[in-house]
């Protein structure tokens, strides 16, 4: 199932979810309390840059139930572009806060991370927590998915009775194993959370939190895991070079270009007499404020499970939201073996996907 009602935004090519650390909170404790699975994503620079070159990668983010933004280049890209991603909500300080303020227990299953490192967090747990207890762990090696993927493994995690599935196996093998034992897991939050384990076994420790909020945790991190070092040095090449050639002519292009208010009035989406059912029209310029008739609409193209076509030729703009439900679409189309066809886009709208990162939506 997709939730449209989501408020998420395209940034840089992914979509986030413009939530608070207390809002994310909450959202993994209603998927607990429900058994409704939530596959949480924490992208941070690292994704985006490897989003870039790995459509797989990309895939797992937007298929995810919750997407956070884990890092303040991210918050800074928002802002210059008006994205109301506010706050820098990482994996490790969701983890901490439910550590601290869960009304009921949590059981935690740790599958990766360094040899020994699982059980050393479960003891720490079970030495220390009220609010959280281990149920186990799994060590599996460096093997490839399908060795990690073993029945036998997948068996153990379900029969332990874990409320949460914490992976460590690094970025993007991690997402990768999700994503090939997503159906056959039970656990209801699952979500790869490569630095909780060293956190909570205490092999690593955090950054102070005034270094959290400047954007500095980097620095800490590469004192406690001086390996990160190229990684980082990469990453920050990357985003000099995406907001050179993304960011900043985006905002300008936003400022500049931006369409008259009576544009968002007058939106409106039709489906033109004899056209298939998969077929939608849109015109006016669409935003977060404007797109009830967008959520329906997407509900109902993936309910078909057909491809589906918007045309676009009556569009004078759009904005992150409508970008990040799109994205959203997409990827639930594509898991159901059909695409999303982007029509009629004139130039401008080309250059606005590219410049959001999502121009492979123009290729379809």
């Amino acid at each position: 199932m997709v939730d449209f009602n989501r408020n998420v935004h395209c940034l840089l090519g992914l979509p986030f979810d413009a939530v608070s650390l207390a809002q994310a909170a909450k959202r993994l404790e209603q998927a607990r309390t429900s058994g409704q699975r939530c596959f949480l994503s924490t992208p941070n620079l690292n994704f985006v840059i490897t989003s870039l070159h790995d459509a797989l990668f990309r895939a797992s983010v937007c298929r995810s139930d919750l997407s956070l933004a884990d890092g303040m280049p991210l918050v800074w890209a928002a802002r210059l572009l008006g994205v109301p991603v506010r706050e820098r909500v990482s994996g490790a300080g969701v983890f901490d806060f439910l550590r601290r303020n869960s009304p009921t227990l949590w059981n935690i299953f740790f599958f990766g991370g360094q040899m020994g490192r699982g059980q050393e967090a479960c003891l720490a747990i079970g030495d220390r927590e009220e609010v959280m207890q281990p149920v186990g762990y799994i060590y599996p090696g460096f093997g490839d998915i399908e060795h990690m993927s073993r029945t036998e493994l997948i068996e153990c995690i379900n029969s332990s009775g874990a409320d949460m599935l914490v992976v460590s196996l690094g970025a993007s093998k991690g997402q990768s194993w999700i994503l090939h034992n997503l159906q056959g897991l039970t656990t209801p939050v699952i979500s790869h959370l490569g630095a909780v384990v060293n956190f909570v076994a205490g092999t690593v420790s955090r950054a102070p939190r005034w270094m959290q909020r400047s954007g500095l945790e980097w620095l800490w991190r590469i004192k406690e895991e001086p390996q990160l070092f190229r990684r980082y040095f990469h990453d920050g090449l990357g985003f000099l070079r995406l907001l050179v050639v993304q960011v900043l002519p985006l905002a300008l292009l936003q400022r500049v270009g931006a369409p008259p208010p009576g544009d968002f009035e007058r939106a409106h989406l039709s489906h033109p007499q004899g056209a298939d059912t998969s077929f939608a029209r849109l015109a006016g310029a669409w935003g977060q404020d404007n797109l009830t008739p967008v959520r329906r609409e997407f509900e109902r193209l993936l309910a078909r499970g057909v491809d589906a076509t918007l045309d676009m030729a009556d569009v004078t703009a759009m904005d992150s939201a409508f970008l990040g439900l799109t994205l959203l679409l997409d990827e639930a189309l594509t898991q159901q073996g059909v695409q999303l066809h982007l029509i009629n886009l004139n130039p401008r709208l080309r250059r606005l996907l590219r410049l959001h990162g999502v121009h492979h939506l123009a290729l379809q």
